[in-house]
């Protein structure tokens, strides 16, 4: 098959250009298997740094190191083949400065070959923005909550509700925009915040707790599939109530072993045959 005939990944200028149009579908994926069903279904996949807390067990994303962030991403771009995948940066990977961030997100485009990374942060990161852009690693900005800085800002609480917040989160957009991010996720603001933001942005603009007037939509995928516990944020919709259907398959496997009914005779490998004398 040549390189023309197969098919080809959505790229980050792609992307881009899809500002105003159908809404971008997004969702978080950590394995392969899971990248591998949301293939078809979305335009981008985001290894999160939620990770830490989905799937290791964390109380927040701040222990997630990018070792770990290169074998969860190495394995999402493996399993998929279509969308844009995209790479958190860790906590204490880019913060310090620009050649630091510049030498794990090169790791992470080099070991994953994931489309283009991600970053908190806004004013304070621009420069790190550009100097990755101008090295040819695209990046997609993140404001409004920023978990990384979840005790700087005192928890995890919805954003904007002074007008200091307000104006703050619409700097830090526009910051990294023109820094050269290839497009923004704004997390748990106001909705007016979000939709102004949208308006005013030349890039996508992804929510999560942001408007239904972003250019696209990103949520965990345990928390769209109701995996990850009691907790749920206000901006997770559930659409599926898998934990309650993996509780109830276990309880009737638990039964029937205990029944001794499984495995039953089909599961079971017959005696090898006598050998004719």
């Amino acid at each position: 098959m040549s390189t023309q005939s197969a098919n080809k990944r959505l790229t980050a200028p792609q992307f881009a250009a899809r500002k105003g149009g159908e809404p971008l579908v997004c969702l978080t994926a950590y394995t392969a298997p899971m990248a591998r069903l949301l293939d078809p279904l979305v335009d981008l996949l985001l290894v999160g740094d939620s990770l830490g807390m989905v799937v290791y067990g964390y109380d927040s994303t701040l222990k997630v190191t990018l070792n770990q962030m290169i074998a969860h991403g190495e394995a999402v771009v493996r399993a998929s083949h279509q969308e844009l995948v995209v790479v958190d940066m860790p906590f204490g990977t880019y913060q310090a400065s620009p050649q630091e961030a510049f030498t794990a997100a090169a790791r992470v485009m080099a070991e994953t070959g994931c489309g283009a990374v991600k970053l908190e942060g806004g004013q304070e990161m621009a420069e790190t923005v550009a100097f990755l852009c101008q090295r040819g690693i695209p990046v997609m900005g993140h404001v409004g909550l920023t978990p990384h800085a979840v005790n700087a800002l005192g928890g995890y609480r919805s954003r904007g509700r002074s007008d200091a917040e307000d104006a703050k989160i619409r700097a830090d957009g526009r910051a990294v925009v023109e820094a050269g991010a290839f497009a923004v996720v704004v997390e748990a603001v106001l909705e007016p915040i979000a939709r102004a933001l949208t308006a005013e942005l030349p890039v996508p603009v992804i929510g999560i707790g942001g408007s239904p007037a972003c250019d696209g939509q990103i949520l965990v995928i345990d928390d769209l599939l109701d995996m990850f516990g009691p907790f749920k944020p206000k901006f997770v919709r559930h659409y599926a109530h898998l934990g309650e259907d993996v509780r109830t398959a276990v309880e009737a496997y638990a039964a029937d072993v205990r029944a001794r009914s499984f495995p039953g005779p089909e599961n079971c490998f017959a005696a090898h045959p006598k050998i004719p004398a």
